[in-house]
């Protein structure tokens, strides 16, 4: 079988073979060609070793030196061409003490996590294919290379790959290497939050999400954080409509957790404030209702990003006419916060009233009065209403009447 690569990746084989070194381009590049998929990434293998092809090319990056990786950079683009090697013993579950370097490809191949990512190709032979993984990929299965406790007893993340990847892909994962999930998943305290927050995240963005809850059935989630155990997991979907960006996923899957909750479990995954903050307001606001009516619908809007009030409508079923009113008050350019009320500080100071909570609070009420109406928004209403208010010296019912 001919698999198609970048020009880059046969220009670097060439080079290689040219000087008399083995190289073929190898995991998970082979395997999404061979689903007719558009590989992300090309990686190398070689028989060369790190300082032969550094002296190969004009430009290389030492990226991984000391475990055989240097990038070949080529028209702008950075490929890992990395040497056959044998991983040594894994002292903290994660990553091997040391690496061999190795003359034979097979012995490199047989590191490797997964059959349908142990794969390497070269248009001079073709697939190199010693552990099935062709026929795992038409039999759409997950099945570690060789003994899967062992494969997991060196990087306990492979267990979530495993999951991933069945997700990404719609693959079933094989019986050995599910028991072998199942028995090491303790393990799994040994790897750090963010290279577990990384695979839950795409396991997330895939096209099978719920598979999320494969993490739970198999006993892996108390190993992962005690807040994430606890997240209410059974009744988990995700609608048609929604997007697959990061924030979005997992608001749809945390949302039932309750704001608290939601935010526990992304702190302990070590994830980003700005996903925290947008996931938490979607927890808030889980299964909260909101009327069909313009004015409604602008209170509701002002209190979220745009496009954190478009996952809500989503998340929440709020329907068809909600829609298209929140069209219609964005065509309209209707006042939705602060930074678009036609009054600021500076007016009301000018007006009289002192800077600090005082001024604060004039403005979030006058914003509340612009979002019942927001015909109001004008500089001239806007003070000769606040005037009038804070003439009359009933400051108190100006607020409550604002309410």
């Amino acid at each position: 079988m001919h698999i198609f690569m970048p020009p880059q990746v046969e220009r670097i084989l060439e080079r290689l073979n040219e000087k008399g070194f083995e190289a073929y381009a190898v995991g998970g590049c082979v395997r999404d060609s061979l689903l007719g998929r558009q590989p992300e990434d090309w990686d190398i293998t070689t028989s060369a070793r790190p300082e032969q092809v550094k002296a190969l090319f004009r430009r290389t990056i030492d990226t991984g030196i000391l475990h055989g990786t240097v990038t070949v950079m080529m028209d702008g683009a950075g490929y890992e061409v990395t040497t056959y090697r044998i991983d040594g013993e894994y002292a903290d579950g994660r990553h091997p003490k040391q690496v061999v370097f190795t003359p034979d490809l097979l012995e490199d191949l047989k590191r490797r996590d997964f059959t349908i990512n142990a794969m390497a190709y070269s248009h001079k032979t073709g697939i190199v294919d010693a552990f099935g993984g062709a026929g795992d990929l038409k039999g759409r299965l997950i099945r570690c290379v060789g003994n899967p406790l062992e494969r997991f007893e060196e990087d306990a993340l492979r267990l979530l790959r495993a999951i991933r990847f069945s997700a990404q892909l719609g693959f079933s994962i094989e019986e050995e290497t599910c028991d072998a999930i199942i028995r090491i998943a303790p393990n799994l305290l040994k790897v750090s939050r963010e290279r577990i927050q990384a695979e839950l995240t795409k396991l997330l963005q895939s096209g099978c999400p719920e598979k999320i809850k494969t993490v739970y059935e198999m006993g892996i989630s108390p190993y992962i954080s005690q807040a994430f155990s606890e997240v209410p997991w059974q009744s988990f979907q995700i609608p048609d409509r929604l997007s697959s960006e990061k924030y979005v996923r997992w608001g749809a899957f945390l949302r039932l957790a309750g704001s608290d909750k939601a935010v526990q479990v992304l702190k302990d995954l070590k994830m980003d404030n700005d996903t925290i903050s947008r996931v938490k307001v979607l927890a808030v606001w889980a299964g909260r209702e909101v009327q069909a009516e313009e004015k409604e619908i602008r209170r509701s809007m002002s209190r979220m990003l745009p496009e954190v009030w478009d996952t809500l409508v989503e998340l929440n079923g709020y329907g068809e006419k909600v829609r298209r009113l929140t069209e219609e008050i964005r065509e309209r350019g209707d006042c939705l916060d602060l930074k678009h009320l036609a009054v600021n500080g500076q007016d009301l100071i000018a007006a009289g009233i002192r800077p600090g909570k005082e001024m604060g609070k004039a403005l979030e009420e006058l914003l509340e009065w612009v979002l019942e109406d927001p015909k109001r928004n004008h500089k001239d209403i806007l003070l000769e209403y606040f005037l009038k208010q804070k003439l009359a010296g009933n400051q108190e019912a100006w607020y409550n009447e604002l309410r």
